[in-house]
C-alpha cells in the first residue's frame, strides 16, 4: 500500500508506520491515515516517535509541544488524534466532527470487538501476520457474554483467510474446522473441501464429510475449476511466463526485479 497526495514537504525521514506497512511523508498522508484507518491510530499512536517527526521533518514543533502537554495531562488519546487533524488542516472541521463521533462510537465497542474489528483492517491491508497475532489472542479469552461460539467461530474463520493468504494451508485447514464446529456455517465447510482439493494431504474427517451431499461437491468442483482457470490468466503468471521470452541477460534482470516485488509482498504478511 502506498499514499501519494498533493502536498510536498521535505522530509528526510519518512515515518513509518508499521501497523500499515507504509511510509508517510506528509502532514496530508498522516491526516489521512488517521481519519481512514482510525482502528490503528487509537491505541498508542501518539508517542515520541511520532512527535519527533511532527518537530524534525515536517517543522510542526507547536503541535508536537501541544499533543506532548496533552499526554502528560493524560488526556483522551481520541481528542490528540482529533488535534493533529485540526492542526494539519487537511480536513474540514465538520470531517473533524464525522472523526470524533466515530472515534466515540468505536470506543463504545466490546474490547473483544475493537480488536476483532482491528485484525480484520489489518487483513484487508494484506498484513496478515499482525493480524494472526491478535486473532490468537482473542482466542485466548475466557468465554463469555460476548466471547460466545459466534464470535469465537467468526474468528477462527478470519485466522484461516490470514493463514490461506500466507500459503500456511495446514494451518488454515485447522483454523476452518474450528470455524465450522463453532457455527457450522456451510461457507466454511467449502473452504475446508477446497483446502482438500488443493492439497491431498488435507483429509477431511466423517464429521465434515456427512455434511456434504454430492450437489455440494459438484457445485464446489466447478467453482474451484473457475478460479483455477482465472489463476492461469493472473498477471502473475503473465509476467512470468513474458519474463521466460526474453533473452537470458534480460530474463536475469527481470527475475531479480520479480522476486524483490514478491519478497516485499511477503514481508508484509509477516
Amino acid at each position: 500500500m502506498s499514499l501519494l497526495l498533493c502536498r510536498q514537504e521535505h522530509v528526510k525521514r519518512p515515518y513509518f508506520m508499521e501497523a500499515m506497512g507504509i511510509h508517510l511523508y506528509s502532514s496530508q498522508e498522516l491526516s489521512y491515515v488517521i481519519f481512514n484507518y482510525p482502528l490503528l491510530v487509537m491505541d498508542g499512536f501518539v508517542d515520541e516517535r511520532l512527535l519527533t517527526f511532527l518537530r524534525e521533518e515536517l517543522n510542526q514543533g507547536f503541535l508536537a509541544l501541544k499533543l506532548e502537554r496533552w499526554i502528560k495531562k493524560k488526556g483522551s488519546m481520541d481528542e490528540a488524534l482529533m488535534i493533529i487533524l485540526q492542526e494539519c488542516d487537511y480536513y474540514s472541521m465538520a470531517e473533524v466532527g464525522r472523526f470524533r463521533q466515530m472515534a466515540a462510537a468505536l470506543r463504545k465497542k466490546h474490547p473483544a470487538d475493537f480488536n476483532r474489528m482491528k485484525a480484520d483492517e489489518l487483513f484487508s491491508l494484506k498484513q496478515y501476520g499482525r493480524a494472526v497475532e491478535i486473532y490468537q489472542e482473542l482466542l485466548q479469552l475466557p468465554y463469555g457474554d460476548f466471547v460466545d461460539d459466534l464470535f469465537l467461530g467468526r474468528v477462527w474463520n478470519n485466522l484461516g483467510a490470514c493463514y490461506g493468504r500466507m500459503f500456511q494451508l495446514n494451518k488454515a485447514f485447522e483454523a476452518f474446522q474450528n470455524a465450522y464446529r463453532k457455527n457450522e456455517q456451510e461457507t466454511v465447510l467449502e473452504r475446508l473441501y477446497e483446502l482438500s482439493k488443493i492439497d491431498e494431504r488435507l483429509v477431511l474427517g466423517e464429521e465434515f464429510m456427512v455434511q456434504i451431499t454430492e450437489q455440494k461437491k459438484a457445485q464446489w468442483d466447478k467453482k474451484l475449476q473457475q478460479a483455477r482457470e482465472t489463476a492461469r490468466k493472473s498477471q502473475k503468471v503473465k509476467d512470468l511466463e513474458n519474463l521466460f521470452q526474453k533473452d537470458p541477460i534480460k530474463r536475469q534482470s527481470g527475475a531479480a526485479d520479480l522476486l524483490h516485488t514478491w519478497k516485499q509482498e511477503y514481508r508484509n504478511m509477516a
